[in-house]
């Protein structure tokens, strides 16, 4: 593979979503300063937020989340023990506890959940590894294989058994918090049963999980998976399943999807505004003051790195990014500097887009061809690189016209900037999943709505249920 496209494709592969359950950065619980009004808790709780952009604000949310916390709790091993729910504001689906009893769920992973049971399982995994110690216990086996590693190297002097004690150590540390996600699931469910809810929500849950991308199972274990600090998805949806049976009968226990999709009604939906929308093919980020429009026929993909563009046969690729540069650097320079493949000699050329400043370069490779841009917005230099498959397509036109998109957002536009929202509307008998996919505000409708809603392709709507669709 050319190195310029293996570059490329990398920054295509760095997205997915976390499974719930899954770690929370590094903050350790710590006692109240003397004489201090707020604790180290409370500052690395209020890190924790920022880091996940921000709380959102949803009362009727936040009240659902709170009773049943509460429910949880009282039929806990633990019911002295105190908890609060903290919806983060990001579109991932993720959810996570610390040791102090802050529960954290994602507004993503809240879009996600279909009903009460789903949620409260969620929380009850969370609460699961709070009353079994999961974060102690896992910090007291790290400073272990620590402590034997500095003396492996140290004091034996012995560089190689070190680094295999280190890594007997790292499959160890995996293994543990592999068996502590299976543990807590386990633990859930018993809890979820005796709460009064439905028990089938945890593999409910779970299965939308891996259908959303929460997971990628292999036939054949590989070094990355043995290090995964969480079990496969369809292991702990066979075994959340057995626990469920177990704990009671399908059909027995709350699952109030009515009372739950109510609740979510109006929640922000996808990404914040802060970070940059997506629109069919149009980006548009209000911050940074920037807007471009992808090619016909390409699904845009923003991520924390840049926006990764691709055709539906994967022949045609594009990346949008903000590139760091020197003070006083020139946009040739940029390409330059930025490129790690050759680019052609004589390509490079200067030029103006919507009144910016504008460099723009060709490079081929055997198996790509690349037409590069670099713009300069204020003190911002953004990088639009399109690549086609070598004697494939109009790459020059689709460039030109690409390029010419892109233009410089004003603070006037950006201020009208709104995240998409969640809307629960009433099926009408007769109608279909692809009527409602079409009332849909997001690329690849029918398979959000079926995703967002657990619904199988083909499935028919019932009259009269709620189910959950994105507007704008």
């Amino acid at each position: 593979m050319d190195g310029a496209v293996a570059a490329f494709l990398a920054a295509a592969l760095l997205s997915g979503c976390s499974l719930f359950g899954g770690d929370a950065p590094p903050f350790p619980p710590a006692a109240p300063r003397a004489g201090g009004a707020e604790t180290q808790s409370e500052r690395d709780h209020a890190k924790l937020v920022a880091a996940f952009g921000g709380e959102v604000q949803a009362p009727t949310v936040q009240r659902l989340l709170a009773d049943m916390t509460t429910r949880l709790v009282a039929a806990s091993e633990r019911p002295d023990e105190a908890y609060r729910v903290t919806i983060l504001n990001s579109p991932v689906v993720n959810a996570f506890a610390l040791p102090t009893g802050r529960l954290y769920v994602t507004r993503g992973l809240l879009a996600l959940a279909n009903d009460t049971a789903e949620v409260a399982a969620v929380l009850s995994h969370e609460i699961a590894h709070v009353t079994l110690r999961h974060a102690s216990l896992r910090s007291e086996l790290e400073a272990r294989s620590a402590l034997i590693t500095k003396v492996t190297q140290r004091v034996l002097n012995n560089p190689t058994e070190a680094a295999i004690v280190q890594d007997r150590s790292r499959f160890s540390l995996a293994s543990f918090s592999r068996s502590q996600e299976l543990e807590a699931d386990q633990a859930g469910v018993k809890v979820l049963a005796r709460a009064g809810f439905d028990p089938f929500g945890a593999p409910r849950f779970l299965t939308a999980l891996s259908k959303s991308g929460g997971s990628a199972d292999q036939n054949r274990p590989t070094l990355s998976d043995m290090l995964s600090t969480h079990p496969s998805t369809d292991e702990r949806i066979s075994r959340a399943l057995q626990a469920a049976r177990r704990a009671s009968a399908p059909g027995i226990g709350e699952s109030d999807r009515v009372s739950y999709l109510s609740a979510l009604d109006g929640l922000p939906f996808g990404d914040d505004p802060s970070d940059g929308l997506i629109r069919s093919r149009r980006f548009v980020h209000g911050r940074l003051g920037v807007a471009f429009e992808a090619p016909e026929g390409m699904s845009l993909e923003n991520n924390a790195e840049a926006v990764l563009g691709s055709s539906e046969d994967g022949s045609r690729r594009l990346l949008f990014d903000a590139a760091a540069t020197p003070s006083g650097q020139s946009l040739e320079d940029v390409l330059r500097t930025t490129w790690n493949d050759t680019i052609d000699a004589g390509s490079l050329e200067a030029s103006t887009v919507n009144g910016l400043p504008v460099a723009t370069a060709s490079s081929k490779g055997k198996e790509w061809w690349f037409r590069l841009s670099a713009i300069r917005i204020g003190p911002t230099t953004f990088r639009l690189i399109l690549a086609t498959r070598a004697g494939t397509g109009d790459v020059e036109g689709m460039f030109r016209r690409t390029l010419a998109t892109v233009r410089q957002v004003t603070p006037a536009e950006a201020r009208t900037l709104t995240p998409l929202r969640l809307q629960v509307v009433i099926a009408q008998p007769g109608e279909t999943a692809e009527a409602m996919a079409d009332r849909m505000a997001v690329d690849r409708g029918l398979e959000r709505f079926l995703l967002l809603n657990g619904l199988e392709r083909g499935a028919p709507l019932q009259p009269g249920k709620h189910y959950k669709i994105v507007i704008e």
